[in-house]
């Protein structure tokens, strides 16, 4: 007798309860740069206990697990993910409130956007996290890349951070997760479930128009009406990669539908139609040429996954 062949993965996935699966889904869509091919298996936890029961079939079973946040940072492949990518729903936990004297503690969920923690930090009248204004993404990624401005990061206001793994779910302390320039090292195979972020009280008037001004600034310099996925490299220390890129005449540049932005060297934007090929083989060029002409090594801020 033949053996019967395994059953597709999401229809294995689609066993297990309190998970939403979908299969060969597009992620383009789901992405800032909006190329990239489906996912094999995507899948959205209606509850955390669903997310730990989630990752521990996953290891149980061997399948890679990739996390989807709000795609800002991220490029994924034109052959798309294998296995499990989990993007968590913005609803997933509620947001919560706990001003006490001068400063308040602000929890939300890692699936919800950045712009809820602005908006909550408004009604709460507190300050001090203008600089996450008008960024892109989702709180878990904000965390996952300690995302910021030249004006601050991420880890700066963060207080804990909750993590699921396969073993359950549980709170950090800043101070337990080492983190540095657009980078942060969370417990492997884990996933930022909720953030909290403790804030001063302030002048929310002030606040306002610190972060109105500088999104008037971001406008005029930043591509940001393209598809593009913000900074490509990290700044080197001393210098700014924007400046490097534009010194070895790269800036405007266009390779396939895909364009070192006019307006920001250290973008790149999708033109419409671009390939996940087409963003990749830019930015190895911008890579090469610095190092070879200026001799310093730039270092991605976008995070790869799939299969390119």
């Amino acid at each position: 007798m033949v053996p019967r062949p395994p059953s597709p993965l999401p229809e294995r996935l689609a066993l297990l309860e309190g998970c939403e699966v979908k299969a060969h889904e597009p992620l383009a869509p789901l992405t800032s740069i909006r190329v990239g091919g489906p996912a094999e298996a995507l899948v959205r936890p209606r509850t955390p206990g669903a997310l730990v029961a989630l990752l521990k079939w996953a290891r149980d079973e061997g399948t890679p697990v990739t996390v989807l946040g709000g795609g800002a940072n991220t490029l994924v492949g034109d052959g798309g993910i294998p296995g499990i990518t989990v993007r968590l729903p913005g609803d997933l936990f509620p947001e919560t409130a706990e001003v006490d004297g001068e400063e308040g503690r602000l929890t939300l969920g890692a699936g919800a956007a950045i712009v809820r923690l602005i908006n909550l930090m408004r009604a709460q009248g507190l300050v001090g996290a203008e600089f996450l204004a008008g960024i892109p993404g989702t709180l878990g990624g904000a965390v996952a890349m300690n995302a910021g401005t030249k004006n601050g990061e991420c880890f700066r206001v963060l207080e804990a951070v909750e993590v699921a793994t396969a073993d359950g779910v549980g709170w950090l302390t800043k101070a337990q997760v080492p983190h540095a320039y657009r980078h942060s090292e969370l417990p492997a195979g884990g996933i930022v479930t909720r953030v909290r972020f403790r804030l001063p009280k302030g002048d929310v008037v002030a606040s306002k128009q610190a972060m109105d001004t500088d999104l008037g600034y971001r406008k005029r310099t930043q591509p940001l009406s393209q598809p593009n996925f913000g900074s490509v490299f990290t700044n080197p220390p001393g210098d700014f990669a924007g400046r490097l890129i534009e010194r070895v005449n790269l800036k405007g540049h266009t390779l396939g539908r895909a364009q070192v932005s006019p307006l920001h060297a250290n973008w790149i934007v999708n033109l419409g139609g671009a390939t996940a090929h087409d963003v990749l083989s830019l930015l190895t060029l911008m890579q090469t040429r610095v190092r070879e002409q200026e001799g310093v090594e730039l270092k991605p801020e976008v995070k790869r996954v799939g299969v390119f």
